[in-house]
């Protein structure tokens, strides 16, 4: 596949993970709007905190480093051994779904039973979901590798639809399940998104299409384990990558959830501020993960594909290396004016949001603050998903194996300081420490950026260079919104708010046009690559 072609789907996927991601988020966001209304802040924190990490850390110990290595490099290969493979993240999965589960039962704080039943359903629940989800992950890793758009936009869309549905059922009549409601919530969707994938399969695999295609699967018995005569089982490369990423991704997901470990392992908060907690976090986040996750993932495959892994500038054949540079340059550049963005306007009213959102609960509190940090915050994960990205596509395992040193000096460092940091400031001092563990992550992958290019005439890290008059205009935006919270907000009645709220609209117009006539590359490679298929689509 050429590497326009590969350019042109990535962003495909990339603009539609996008606006999958916005439906999750304005979906849980929404959910836990509904939900306080029923439900205790503490069912609400065991739910988004303790049993969501359970969840998420076997998921993700179990399948993360085998996704990162089965998606390197191009979809011509071996793909029995690749799906063999990828069969053992299931067996991986049970042993920390019981392992885990173990200790979520039996070593850490068990919540009131008056205030929050059915605990221990709710473990083997969640802990079950991850086995389930991972019986699907050879189907989603071939349909990511072939660039399979809709059927992802449309599994992931389903499951969600259905989770939420049945929640909200169960919470309006029988909120005194507590957990169960959730846990079953949990098994649909799951179940629905697995079902999904091995429906399309078994339509897809043996049609014109697939024959058009060449597709590298001919039948579903193929995408079960299965020897292969006089040959190993699986790819011993692969296999040695996935272990390498496998160290690393161990010591990604302590860096990644490393606030709700500290939550769960050392009850630095109660189950009621962890829940809180939980609902600013999905605030902070909803505008800038639905965005930046969906770029990371796609464009890492972006750069997989183009670039090969291991070879240094000069071996890469040159017309994919001034594209890489040129795709790196730009995406820097773009969620780096997203990032600083949020972190202006997100200053002067995460008060009102907060306010509009869940009332005096939320905003007299720490929450108008939790979320300011949290407006800075995602200025770090901005830059460093993208970086990341980059680097880890590039990354020859003996690279990945010297980073995971790294990693593990970082993650004791981040544990000790979102310690420290939760006992002198609170919830605050988790994002505190966040920023801190991303800006280390993106120092070091702007060095390896820096060093694999110096040999090249291309210079990609310019994308972290904004133009100082759009500088300009961003600190008087700030000044501005940052004097109208001061004077309108937020309880001074709703003409007030309106004031304030028509104060940020003008400064964000400002910043957009600005955007405009100062980033003219950015705003074609936007126009040319991510909006291209809508427009043609409304034509």
């Amino acid at each position: 596949m050429a590497s326009q072609d590969v350019l042109s789907q990535t962003t495909r996927l990339a603009s539609s993970s996008a606006l999958l991601q916005v439906l999750f988020r304005v979906v849980t966001f929404g959910l836990n709007a509904f939900t306080l209304r029923y439900l205790s802040r503490e069912l609400i924190g065991v739910v988004n905190v303790r049993l969501t990490l359970l969840y998420s850390t076997v998921v993700f110990l179990a399948r993360e480093a085998f996704r990162r290595a089965c998606l390197s490099g191009s979809t011509k290969r071996n793909w029995t051994k690749t799906i063999n493979l990828l069969w053992l993240t299931v067996p991986l999965g049970v042993f920390w779904s019981i392992f885990l589960g173990l200790v979520w039962l039996h070593l850490l704080e068990v919540p009131d039973p008056s205030v929050v039943p059915h605990y221990q359903a709710g473990v083997v629940a969640f802990g079950l979901s991850a086995i389930i989800e991972l019986l699907g992950e050879p189907f989603w890793v071939l349909a990511q590798a072939h660039l399979f758009v809709r059927l992802k936009v449309i599994a992931e869309s389903l499951s969600v639809v259905s989770k939420c549905i049945l929640t909200v059922i169960l919470v309006v009549l029988y909120p005194q399940w507590g957990l169960y409601i959730f846990s079953l919530a949990q098994l649909l969707y799951v179940s629905v998104l697995v079902m999904c994938y091995v429906i399309y399969f078994v339509m897809f695999l043996g049609s014109p299409e697939a024959t058009k295609k060449s597709f590298p699967v001919a039948r579903m018995t193929a995408l079960l384990p299965n020897l292969v005569e006089d040959e190993t089982f699986v790819n011993w490369k692969e296999a040695r990558l996935t272990w390498s990423f496998f160290k690393q991704s161990f010591l990604k997901q302590i860096l990644t959830e490393g606030e709700r470990y500290v939550m769960t392992f050392l009850n630095v908060l109660n189950f009621g501020d962890q829940g809180v907690y939980d609902i600013v976090n999905n605030l902070g986040s909803l505008v800038a993960r639905f965005i930046f996750l969906p770029i990371e993932e796609s464009f890492y495959v972006f750069f997989a594909k183009v670039l090969e892994r291991g070879k240094n500038v000069k071996d890469q054949k040159q017309d994919d290396i001034a594209m890489a540079a040129n795709v790196l340059e730009l995406l820097l550049k773009l969620v780096l004016l997203i990032g600083l963005t949020i972190t202006v306007f997100g200053y002067a009213y995460s008060q009102l949001a907060l306010d509009i959102y869940g009332g005096s609960m939320l905003s007299a509190g720490t929450g108008p603050d939790l979320l300011r940090c949290y407006s800075l915050y995602v200025l770090f994960l901005a830059i460093n998903g993208v970086t990341e990205c980059f680097t880890f596509a590039l990354m020859c395992k003996e690279e990945v194996d010297r980073y995971n040193f790294v990693m593990l000096a970082l993650s004791f460092t981040f544990l000790c300081i979102s310690y420290f940091l939760t006992h002198w400031h609170g919830s605050i001092g988790f994002i505190l420490a966040n920023c801190f563990n991303m800006g280390i992550r993106i120092a070091h992958s702007i060095h390896y950026i820096y060093d694999y290019f110096k040999e090249s005439t291309y210079r990609p890290l310019t994308g972290l260079l904004p133009s100082p008059f759009l500088v300009l205009v961003y600190i008087m935006s700030g000044v501005i919104t940052g004097f109208s919270e001061v004077f309108f907000c937020c309880n001074k009645g709703w003409m007030a708010r309106l004031m304030h709220i028509s104060m940020g609209a003008l400064c964000f117009a400002a910043t957009i046009i600005t955007m405009f006539c100062t980033e003219t590359k950015l705003i074609h490679f936007v126009r040319s690559q991510f909006l291209s298929r809508y427009m043609k689509k409304g034509t």
